[in-house]
């Protein structure tokens, strides 16, 4: 029986497929875009940093947040110290689009991560010309070929990558490829179930000269506390604050855990 994680790339490299525009064309005009802005040098710094999510649904637990404004979510959480927002612009499974990538990117002044499930180059580069300033790159969801092609292809037009990971054996992956933002994903993109611990088991095997981004599952401030004695230097937080009745005020109390104020 296919999983979630199956049936989701199934259906993005089917349309990749039915993609009929010209990776030439668009390299050309990522190349001519405004420099990104530096998404891996935000999360760098004391405590722990917070990338904010704008999410409206997710395949396991359908709406979140179906009356999410992008652009007001984003300023909300740049004035509460995000150092990053993550967009999330899957259509189908997560009622996300480009068009929240670009309303995001007009409304606030720090680097915007385009978060979907990335397949083939002009996923990269729509990710580029559409304001982004970096992407995340899965590496269940990718060969070792496209892994480092999409990479390079990635880093080629501007853009920061933050390379996700659920095990040992996709560490080991990571590395091989060179990823230098390294996301642990506590959540089974198979089942989607949320396993906690598994950041702090992790964390240790990661490279040393990586930033390293725990993802999912983050929504008190003992959780932030405990990723910044591991060593994490961000954490992706999206269900706590889409679901929150005031996001800024939980944005604000999560970060204050991870810089250690009480």
């Amino acid at each position: 029986m296919p999983t979630y994680l199956d049936k989701i790339i199934a259906d993005h490299r089917e349309l990749a497929g039915s993609d009929t525009r010209k990776t030439s064309d668009l390299i050309s005009i990522a190349r001519d875009m405004p420099p990104c802005l530096g998404f891996r040098k935000s999360l760098e710094g004391a405590g722990v940093s917070i990338i904010a999510e704008i999410k409206r649904r997710s395949p396991s637990k359908g709406p979140l947040n179906a009356e999410l404004d992008p652009a007001a979510q984003a300023k909300s959480y740049e004035l509460n110290g995000a150092s990053s927002i993550s967009v999330l612009t899957d259509e189908k499974y997560f009622s996300g689009s480009l068009d929240d990538l670009r309303l995001v990117k007009k409304s606030t002044q720090v680097p915007v991560l385009r978060k979907d499930f990335t397949v083939c180059a002009n996923d990269v580069l729509d990710a580029r010309v559409n304001g982004a300033d970096a992407i995340l790159l899965i590496v269940s969801a990718l060969s070792q070929q496209e892994l480092v092609e999409l990479q390079g292809l990635a880093r080629d037009v501007g853009l920061d990558v933050l390379v996700e990971v659920h095990d040992e054996s996709e560490l080991d992956r990571a590395k091989l490829a060179g990823a230098d933002l390294v996301g642990v994903n506590q959540r089974d993109l198979y089942t989607f179930e949320v396993d906690s611990g598994k950041a702090i088991v992790l964390a240790e095997l990661i490279e040393p000269a990586a930033v390293k981004v725990c993802e999912s599952g983050i929504s008190s401030p003992s959780q932030m506390s405990a990723l910044a004695k591991a060593g994490y230097d961000a954490a992706l937080v999206g269900e706590a604050l889409v679901r929150s009745i005031d996001p800024g005020h939980t944005l604000a109390e999560l970060l204050r855990a991870g810089r250690g104020d009480f």
